[in-house]
């Protein structure tokens, strides 16, 4: 039995979500252009060539946020994750790509709200309240059969430029992270708003489930016409 064909623990698939965030966000900062094409690498993973970056502040940045993301992935705080991106020159959030995490035992309650302050193209990294939580069955699958429908998210956050209208201007991003009212979270993380696009348009993405967590994605973005001034 090779390690793709073992069943995931808790532990395993805390370390498939986080990688998978790690993964979806490098390739959301490279297809929208946020950071230079010439900063990613090339590497291989779930089957595929995906881009991660070399700059060293982005990847100090990513690694203190899913440091902190695996740790209430583990305690089942986590509600969502959002990418923001939004025009440096407008400041109107432009995208907003979200990924809902559901897990298997019920974390009720609201919550509240944090992040961290960012030089560079990183403004926050921030924990919002969220509602809902949600009844999942517990189904075992192997890594392969996680890593083949990650596949499958990854390759339309690819093709996503075919649909998403063009960034006009200079764009930062921001990191929104919701979670249970009950977790625990660090005193340099700050509030934020939710930063939500009136009159938006949504496009739902594929999810994938392990034996812990199911994440649904799906992107929202402004159109065209309405932010072209």
């Amino acid at each position: 039995m090779t390690a793709k064909d073992t069943v995931i623990t808790l532990k395993g698939s805390v370390e498939i979500v986080s990688e998978f965030f790690f993964t979806a966000i490098n390739s959301i900062l490279y297809q929208r252009g946020i950071y230079q094409p010439e900063t990613f690498k090339r590497e291989s993973k779930y089957g595929l060539t995906v881009l991660t970056t070399t700059d060293t502040g982005l990847l100090s940045y990513l690694s203190s946020v899913m440091s902190q993301m695996s740790t209430w992935l583990t305690e089942g705080e986590v509600q969502r994750l959002v990418v923001v991106v939004s025009g440096i020159d407008s400041g109107e959030t432009l995208e907003r790509w979200q990924f809902n995490v559901d897990v298997d035992d019920n974390c009720g309650g609201s919550s509240s709200g944090v992040g961290v302050q960012k030089d560079e193209n990183v403004s926050q990294n921030v924990v919002k309240s969220g509602g809902g939580n949600g009844e999942g069955k517990k189904k075992e699958k192997t890594v392969k059969e996680v890593h083949d429908e990650i596949q499958a998210i990854i390759r339309q956050i690819t093709a996503s430029v075919t649909f998403l209208p063009l960034l006009n201007e200079p764009c930062s991003f921001d990191l929104l992270i919701y979670t249970n009212k009950t977790a625990v979270v660090p005193k340099k993380w700050a509030d934020s708003d939710p930063r939500y696009i009136m009159n938006s348009q949504e496009v739902k993405l594929r999810s994938f489930t392990t034996s812990f967590h199911k994440v649904d994605s799906m992107v929202t973005y402004k159109e065209a016409d309405e932010w072209e001034l």
